[in-house]
């Protein structure tokens, strides 16, 4: 009871603050907001059950941390890529077990992935992520495995062997 007190104290206060951002501080729209405010509270406790995951506000921030960096990273490496005269690519699909148990962590893991240099989520089973990348020289594996670790930081989630 109290886990969902508390759940709904800090999506309310989450809400509240997009809603105040969205109509710029304004007060002439607080009766659509508390509405809008209401549905987005219910919807995310169906998408989302308050015991489903246990969040870490500091495995958040070093993903948040490692996320950026890596956004920048991948835009400088692609766009080198992309203006050398003869870009020395070997491009193939690579197929990895997730360690991370299924559901958001993985679905997280692939669109990560994503930013990572030349690299693209293909298909997400549930045992198998499929990697397009365009130069099989890079070592993805070692990121994958260093992204499912900062991912299971954040939510707590446990990695398979």
């Amino acid at each position: 009871m109290i886990l969902i007190l508390r759940t709904t104290l800090w999506r309310s206060m989450f809400f509240i603050v997009v809603w105040w951002i969205l109509i710029q501080g304004k007060t002439d729209s607080w009766f659509v907001g508390l509405i809008s405010i209401s549905l987005a509270l219910v919807t995310s406790f169906i998408l989302l059950p308050p015991n489903q995951y246990r969040f870490s506000f500091s495995g958040f921030t070093h993903f948040l941390i490692y996320f950026f960096a890596s956004s920048l990273k991948g835009g400088i490496a692609v766009a080198w890529m992309a203006i050398r005269p003869n870009p020395d690519l070997h491009p193939n699909i690579y197929k990895i077990t997730p360690r991370l148990p299924e559901g958001l962590g993985r679905v997280i893991l692939a669109n990560t992935i994503n930013l990572l240099p030349g690299s693209l989520s293909v298909e997400l089973t549930s045992s198998s992520l499929y990697i397009h990348v365009l130069d099989e020289r890079q070592s993805i594996e070692t990121e994958v495995r260093r992204i499912e670790e900062k991912i299971a930081h954040m939510l707590r989630l446990e990695l398979k062997n």
